[in-house]
C-alpha cells in the first residue's frame, strides 16, 4: 500500500484487528521511508457496482461518496460513529445483494432515506432537501408537512430550525 504521507509504494501491516462489527478489518500501517503511520480498512466486495446517474452518465460506486453524503446530514446530531459505520454497511450490502451491476441513483438515493428516517428525523429532512433539490423554504414545509405523524419527535425539527 502506497504511503499517503511521502508515497513510498511499500508499506508496512503492525497491526490487523476486525472492526467492531466483522465487517472490515482495521490495519494499522507505518512507512518506513518518513516513518508516518496510518490506518486502512479492508472490507469485502461482492461485485463491482456502477451507479445510472439521472443523466444516464455511468461512475463506479463509492462507498467513501456515501458515507460522506450520511455524515453530512448526521452533522452535529447525537447519532455514534458505529452506527453510521453500521448502517453504510448495511446499504451497500443491500445494494451488492440485489444481484444488479448496475444501479440507478435514484434507488440509493431511496434507501438512504428510508435509513435515515429510521435513525434521525433531523437528518431524514437535511439529506431530503440536498435528495429532492429544494430551492425554498416553501419545499421544506411542505415535506415536513407530508410526514405528519411519521417523525418521531416534532420537537427534533425545532431544534434544527434553530441551528
Amino acid at each position: 500500500m502506497r504511503c499517503p504521507f511521502c508515497s513510498h509504494e511499500d508499506t508496512q501491516v503492525k497491526d490487523s484487528r476486525p472492526t467492531e462489527d466483522n465487517s472490515a478489518i482495521r490495519r494499522r500501517r507505518q512507512c518506513p521511508a518518513c516513518g508516518a503511520r496510518f490506518t486502512t480498512f479492508e472490507r469485502v466486495q461482492l461485485r463491482e457496482l456502477v451507479v445510472i446517474k439521472k443523466s444516464g452518465k455511468r461512475e463506479l460506486f463509492e462507498r467513501d461518496k456515501l458515507e460522506r453524503s450520511i455524515r453530512i446530514a448526521l452533522r452535529k446530531r447525537p447519532v455514534e460513529p458505529d452506527r453510521i459505520d453500521r448502517l453504510v454497511t448495511g446499504i451497500v450490502r443491500q445494494l451488492e445483494s440485489m444481484g444488479e451491476n448496475e444501479i440507478p441513483a435514484h434507488q440509493i438515493g431511496e434507501l438512504v432515506m428510508e435509513r435515515l428516517e429510521a435513525l434521525d428525523p433531523v437528518a431524514y429532512v437535511r439529506f431530503a432537501s440536498v435528495y429532492k433539490n429544494f430551492r425554498e423554504a416553501k419545499d421544506f414545509e411542505t415535506f415536513v408537512g407530508q410526514l405528519g405523524g411519521k417523525l418521531v419527535d416534532n420537537r427534533e425539527l425545532d431544534v434544527w430550525k434553530s441551528e
